[in-house]
């Protein structure tokens, strides 16, 4: 039976169930009556909604919401997937699903947006992390399992829906229309900072993740050639995805030592990974960026690099979502997402609820430029000195950072700052 590590039943099913419990120790029996008389309790509820309830209801959809509620009162994460959506979430984890292009969560009985999904067609239309989707299409989210807020997001592709947020600090409910479309998730981009510094975001963990990451720091590095001064691993927004994969990056970078450690209710069901003699950057400075819609595999990331003294962790505090899920196949082709464990960063920490602090606190800000254009400098004084050297014929004396100059993200701008004078104090050899 396949299990992905994330992080139909009768009333003959749960009296055949009650039986079975009733066989347990004699100490035991107490506990266990009790319990047949809770799956009593049920049954008796099942048997009148069936007979009495206003309209007629289909025994599957009743059975499949008591087993959402149960799975929804332990935690926000853990749920029923019925054959569709575990169909879709198989799917997600390869890179490609249908939808709008977020990753939710439940909290307060609304959804809560993690982080939309970098080139997606919620990413377009302007949702962000944090914001809480009160109404879809008009009808409120609150009474809705997770699964089913899901379930109304996903559609037709080209098939537009109407969803009503609430922003922290904006007053009134901001409506927006979003056209659904198929999710093509490229989990890794790369590109060069100044020639010099690689810059790589990941914006999810999906099965390809890691020889996404290789092959783009590889083509980083021979571009950079004997200039490459580090690397800037941009988590921002990202909320995680497949445990194999977070722990398969951080060994990227990692020579020796634990990665991070999963434990359950029984203490022998702990698990460790730890790190294999392998480093892609080649001991290079490392600065991590991430933020509050950093989750789970992002955090695995952080945490090891951080905890290893391997990268500077730059941004603003993570999620804290430090709890691992389980995909459990069941009859009927559903599955269920259970939370079997925490995880723990190499130093014992648990981020559950607490999230990655960063080594270096940023906010993101709006840079603005304070220094007006065409201000007069020595070089525009008639008759001015000379510096004695001469520009080159390609203008290259002059070639000022010309990407920078565009750059609005202020969070990777000091990142690269960082880099910089990581590598200029090293070649100095402070």
């Amino acid at each position: 039976m396949m299990r992905y590590v994330f992080t139909s039943l009768t009333a003959v099913a749960i009296v055949v169930l009650s039986l079975t419990i009733l066989t347990t120790p004699e100490r035991e029996v107490e506990a266990s009556s009790e319990t047949y008389r809770q799956l009593n309790l049920f049954g008796d509820v099942f048997a009148k909604i069936r007979e009495d309830y206003v309209e007629e209801v289909d025994d599957a959809a009743l059975i499949e919401a008591a087993i959402n509620g149960m799975l929804a009162s332990l935690d926000p994460h853990s749920s029923y997937l019925n054959p569709k959506n575990y169909q879709g979430m198989k799917v997600q984890t390869r890179g490609k699903f249908g939808g709008l292009g977020i990753e939710v969560t439940m909290e307060n009985g609304l959804v809560k947006v993690v982080t939309p999904i970098d080139d997606t067609p919620a990413a377009k239309a302007g949702v962000q992390a944090g914001d809480y989707i009160t109404h879809l299409d008009g009808e409120p989210v609150l009474g809705l399992s997770l699964s089913e807020a899901v379930e109304r997001m996903r559609g037709e592709v080209d098939t537009d829906i109407a969803i009503t947020i609430r922003r922290e600090n904006v007053k009134e409910p901001i409506e927006i229309t979003v056209t659904r479309a198929v999710i093509t998730v490229q989990s890794v981009r790369g590109r060069l900072l100044d020639d010099d510094i690689a810059y790589v975001r990941i914006s999810s963990f999906t099965e390809q993740t890691d020889n996404g990451l290789r092959k783009s720091v590889g083509e980083l590095k021979e571009q950079a050639g004997d200039d490459f001064k580090g690397l800037v691993l941009d988590l921002r927004n990202n909320p995680g995805g497949l445990l194999d994969q977070a722990i398969a990056v951080s060994d990227a970078f990692l020579q020796k030592g634990e990665i991070v450690s999963t434990r359950g209710r029984d203490p022998n069901d702990a698990q460790r990974y730890n790190a294999t003699s392998d480093d892609i950057v080649d001991g290079k400075p490392i600065v991590v960026l991430i933020n509050g819609g950093s989750a789970s595999a992002s955090e695995i990331v952080a945490g090891a690099l951080q905890d290893h003294g391997r990268a500077v962790i730059l941004g603003t505090k993570s999620f804290g979502k430090g709890s691992v899920q389980t995909i459990v196949p069941l009859q009927g082709d559903g599955a269920m997402r259970m939370t079997t464990a925490r995880y723990f960063t190499p130093s014992g920490i648990s981020i559950q609820a607490k999230g990655i602090t960063p080594d270096i606190e940023v906010r993101q800000s709006r840079l603005e430029i304070l220094e007006p254009e065409g201000r007069r400098s020595e070089a525009d004084l008639r008759n001015h000195l000379s510096n004695g050297t001469e520009l080159d014929s390609d203008g290259k004396a002059d070639a000022a950072d010309g990407e920078d100059k565009g750059m609005q993200d202020y969070q990777l701008l000091r990142a690269k700052d960082l880099l910089r004078g990581v590598s200029l104090f090293a070649k100095k050899g402070f």
